[in-house]
C-alpha cells in the first residue's frame, strides 16, 4: 500500500469536502453569534446595592488598558495566525479546518457562558459608585437605601456586569486552545525532558493571565471575576480541543481525529480492493479450467506387481 502523505490533503483538494461534512457545526457557530449579540443587548440583573455597600465600589472610573476591540485580536486572530502558519508548513486541511473550528467554538461558547452569567448575577464593578453617580453625590431610596443612579444608562448597565470577566474568559479560551494546540504539535509530553518546550506552551497562558491582571488594575473587575473567567475559558478550551484532537500527551497528539480516521478508512479501502482483485483472479482461473472427458484419456501404467491373465485364459 502506498504511504499517505500529509501534503496530499490541501484546501484545494479536500477543503470543500471537509467543510461540507461539518456544515451543521458552522451553522451552530452562527447561532452562537446570535445568542451572544442578544445577551449583550438585554438588560442585566440589577443587584441591590445599599449605601453601606459602596465602600468597596468607589474605585476610580478609568479607561481600559486593553480595549474591547483588542480582545478578539488576542483571543482569535493571534491563534489563527499560528494555525495558518502550521498549515503552510504541512499542508494538512484537516488540521487547519478543525483547529479553526475548535478555536471559534471555544471562544463563542465561552462568550455565551460568560455573558449569560454576567446578566444573571449582575454583580457591580469596583468603580460602580462613579458610574452610578458621576457627580459624586449619592442618591438613595428612603426605605431600602438602594442606589438611585443618575449616571448614563449604558454606563450603569455595564457597571452591573462584573462577574465573570469577559476579557479574561475570552483570552483564556483562545490562548488556552492555542497552548493545547502547540503542546500537541511540538510534542511537549514526549518524555524526553525538553523543558524549553514548556516555555512555548506557557507563553500564551502568560499573555492571557496578564490580560486578566489588567482588568483588576483598571478597577473594572474584582479578583474573583478574573479567576472565574479564567476557569471558564480554560475548561471550555480543553473540551473544544479534545473534540477535534487527541490529548497532547498521546503519541498521535500532533494530528486530528479526522485525519487518523481518514487513514484508517484508506487502509481498509486498499485492503478490500486487494481482496476483491485476488478473488477476481481466482474466479478467472477457475473459469479457464475446462476438462473434456471425451477427448482426454488417462493411461495407467502397469505395475511390476500386476499379473497378466491373458495366457491363462487362452490355455483354458
Amino acid at each position: 500500500m502506498p504511504e499517505i502523505q500529509l501534503g496530499a490533503h490541501t484546501i484545494r483538494s479536500h477543503g470543500v469536502t471537509v467543510a461540507r461534512f461539518h456544515m451543521h457545526d458552522w451553522l451552530i457557530l452562527l447561532l452562537l453569534i446570535v445568542i451572544e449579540i442578544v445577551l449583550n443587548v438585554i438588560e442585566p440583573f440589577h443587584r441591590f446595592v445599599g449605601q453601606d455597600m459602596l465602600t468597596d465600589l468607589r474605585y476610580p472610573l478609568q479607561d481600559n488598558t486593553i480595549p474591547f476591540w483588542a480582545v478578539p485580536l488576542i483571543a482569535v486572530v493571534l491563534p489563527f495566525v499560528v494555525i495558518a502558519v502550521y498549515y503552510f508548513i504541512r499542508n494538512d486541511v484537516y488540521d487547519l479546518h478543525h483547529a479553526v473550528l475548535g478555536l471559534l467554538f471555544s471562544v463563542l461558547i465561552t462568550g455565551v457562558i460568560t455573558d449569560a452569567i454576567k446578566d444573571a448575577v449582575g454583580r457591580p464593578r469596583p468603580d460602580f459608585f462613579w458610574r452610578c453617580f458621576p457627580d459624586g453625590i449619592g442618591i438613595f431610596h428612603n426605605v431600602t437605601r438602594d442606589v438611585l443612579c443618575t449616571g448614563n444608562k449604558d454606563v450603569v448597565k455595564e457597571g452591573h456586569k462584573s462577574f465573570p470577566s469577559g476579557h479574561t474568559s475570552w483570552s483564556f479560551a483562545g490562548l488556552g486552545f492555542l497552548a493545547l494546540y502547540l503542546s500537541g504539535k511540538i510534542r511537549v509530553f514526549d518524555r524526553r525532558g525538553h523543558v524549553a518546550k514548556l516555555c512555548i506552551v506557557f507563553l500564551p497562558l502568560l499573555v492571557a493571565a496578564l490580560v486578566g491582571v489588567s482588568r483588576v488594575d483598571d478597577y473594572w473587575h474584582h479578583w474573583q471575576d478574573v479567576f472565574g473567567g479564567s476557569i471558564i475559558g480554560l475548561t471550555v478550551a480543553t473540551f473544544c480541543y479534545l473534540q477535534f484532537f487527541p490529548p497532547p500527551y498521546d503519541p498521535d497528539g500532533w494530528g486530528t481525529h479526522a485525519y487518523f480516521q481518514m487513514l484508517a478508512d484508506s487502509r481498509n479501502d486498499v485492503q478490500n480492493s486487494a481482496g476483491m482483485n485476488h478473488l477476481s483472479v481466482r474466479q478467472t482461473e477457475l473459469e479457464n479450467v475446462y476438462v473434456d472427458r471425451d477427448e482426454t484419456s488417462v493411461e495407467l501404467p502397469r505395475s511390476s506387481n500386476t499379473r497378466d491373465t491373458t495366457r491363462m485364459l487362452e490355455n483354458r
